[in-house]
């Protein structure tokens, strides 16, 4: 601990000598009431010689609180703080969350999407995105450090995921009942995303977030990260194939970690896990014991990109202890002065 100003304390410890040694005159005259002769009997009572005691105790306490009070408050104006140093290591990524939003996969999108805001909750210096596909694709958030914001849309991704889920899970019939909440919800998901060229267009969807960072041609000194989640059941004309949307991701140095259903065909998966691994990322199921917790222990061990490390040195202030003692101080001095009817 340290002052930062210890001058301040000189100066009260200088105020109180001098009042130390100031005798203030006492007025003789009375204004109102008449003397009383003879009082050297009452002075003689035992009474008398309690209240006087008791007086001069009191007198005593509260001169050396008053003490108490000034060294205090020079102590607080004098500011009690301690240095500390503090070193920073910047780990700066782009992440982009990209979600094939086609009915198969709900249940997938849903467990990461819970996941994906304790991952944005729990880092910092990242610039996290969300782009969604099924016959193509839709940014629904740009890359951006606003934490505030991507929970926002993920916490809205994840109500139209469950309205969708409610809609297309065993009560088809909510499809023609919808409310206008509902419709809200699936035009959330389906809007932008259905297309005549099919539906889960694994390739293009992948190949589309690759462009959903900025400046993707040009050599960054930030990691970029993609989080993929698919069934890799094509139902359509893709323009690339996943095999070749991984190589484009390759090229312009982007790691995929992807996720998928349990429920896969065998080719599938094999495709899928070959191409998370050809861009350097890996490749899980869900319901895999810990899947959710690997992907981002994999993010930290292969996404670290350090920008920038910073040393600093601050001055953290420490009033409290110091406060307290002047509050008690006072406190005590406006009791005793009660007590002498000052």
């Amino acid at each position: 601990m340290e002052l930062r100003y210890p001058f301040v304390v000189f100066v009260g410890i200088v105020i109180i000598l001098i009042l130390s040694f100031v005798k203030i005159k006492k007025k003789t005259g009375y204004k109102n009431g008449t003397k009383i002769a003879n009082t050297k009997y009452a002075k003689s009572l035992p009474y008398y010689n309690i209240l006087m005691k008791k007086y001069k105790i009191i007198r005593f306490m509260i001169l050396a609180i008053c003490i108490i009070c000034i060294l205090s408050s020079t102590v607080l104006l004098s500011r009690v703080s301690k240095t500390e140093n503090e070193n920073s290591k910047i780990y700066s990524r782009d992440i982009m969350l990209c979600l094939d939003v086609s009915t198969s996969v709900d249940n997938v999108n849903l467990q990461l999407i819970e996941s994906y805001k304790d991952i944005v909750q729990n880092m910092e210096g990242e610039r996290f995105g969300i782009s969604i596909f099924n016959g193509s694709s839709v940014l629904l958030v740009p890359l951006t450090d606003d934490y505030e914001y991507v929970l926002n849309t993920l916490d809205t991704l994840g109500k139209a995921i469950e309205n969708s889920i409610k809609i297309y899970g065993s009560d088809y019939t909510m499809i023609y009942n919808q409310s206008d909440e509902s419709r809200y919800y699936e035009s959330y998901l389906r809007e932008g995303t259905l297309s005549t060229n099919g539906s889960s267009l694994i390739g293009d969807g992948l190949a589309s977030c690759v462009y959903d960072f900025p400046d993707v041609d040009e050599e960054q000194e930030r990691t970029r990260i993609i989080i993929f989640s698919t069934d890799n059941q094509l139902a359509g004309e893709p323009q690339l194939t996943l095999k070749e949307a991984a190589e484009f991701c390759k090229e312009k140095n982007i790691i995929v970690f992807g996720i998928s259903p349990t429920k896969m065909v065998d080719d599938d998966r094999e495709e899928m896990k070959d191409a998370m691994e050809l861009t350097g990322g890996e490749y899980f199921e869900e319901g895999s014991s810990g899947t959710v917790e690997n992907i981002v222990s994999n993010i930290e061990e292969k996404g670290k990109s350090l920008i920038e490390v910073k040393n600093q040195t601050r001055q953290i202030d420490y009033p409290e202890i110091i406060l307290i003692i002047t509050i008690i101080s006072i406190s005590i001095l406006f009791i005793l002065s009660k007590k002498v009817k000052l």
